[in-house]
């Protein structure tokens, strides 16, 4: 694996911090911003399937930006109920690709976080893939998703107690490709028990993505 530190950036609510890893590995293919759980519910950018995540990506030759939304640890500004936190995600990867400019760029998010990362990764030029774990769709409108023609890379567990498996399922059959859903027998929101799962499945999907020579 490359190198992993603490970096702090200038967000929209003032500092953003994060952690940048696979930034020592030579070449770069590609760059990833991760965006976490519900921060009232305690979500950070240390939540384990964020951890794992990063760890997917960086084995798959992604630079990858974890970081707090605002009023999280020693991110600054307040709980924004999605609005700030998309501004906060627009600012990670603006600065993920000053640093590497001209590299197409993953987005990932799990829970909340998906939520907040898809919505912005749908919209962004730069972005082409999008990774969601546990979309609680019952909860936020996912409406923007069903036109974006992304590759998209879904994680659920189908004992899911905060986002029902089958609604997930019925938005993701209304949605045209590229797609694939990865269907995790007996997880729970948290997917607890599935950690290992969560991390092979992303970094096969991601490990597919084209990097810089196509």
């Amino acid at each position: 694996m490359g190198k992993t530190r603490f970096v702090v950036l200038d967000g929209p609510a003032g500092r953003i911090e994060g952690i940048l890893q696979g930034d020592g590995r030579v070449p770069i293919r590609r760059l990833a911003v991760i965006c976490h759980p519900h921060p009232l519910g305690g979500g950070t950018m240390n939540t384990r399937v964020v951890h794992r995540t990063a760890r997917a990506l960086e084995r798959a030759g992604h630079c990858v930006l974890r970081f707090n939304f605002r009023g999280v640890g020693a991110s600054e500004g307040s709980h924004d109920q999605g609005r700030g936190e998309q501004d906060d995600t627009r600012a990670a990867l603006a600065w993920l690709r000053s640093a590497h400019p001209g590299l197409a760029v993953t987005v990932a998010g799990f829970s909340f976080g998906s939520w907040v990362g898809l919505k912005v990764g749908c919209f962004d030029e730069d972005v082409d893939a999008l990774v969601g774990i546990a979309l609680p769709v019952t909860l936020f409108d996912f409406g923007f998703i069903t036109g974006c023609a992304k590759r998209r890379l879904f994680l659920h567990g189908t004992a899911d107690e905060l986002a029902p498996f089958d609604a997930l399922e019925r938005l993701y059959r209304g949605l045209a490709g590229p797609k694939e859903l990865v269907t995790l027998e007996g997880g729970s929101h948290l997917l607890t028990d599935h950690l290992d799962e969560v991390e092979e499945s992303i970094s096969a999907f991601a490990s597919a993505l084209p990097g810089p020579d196509g």
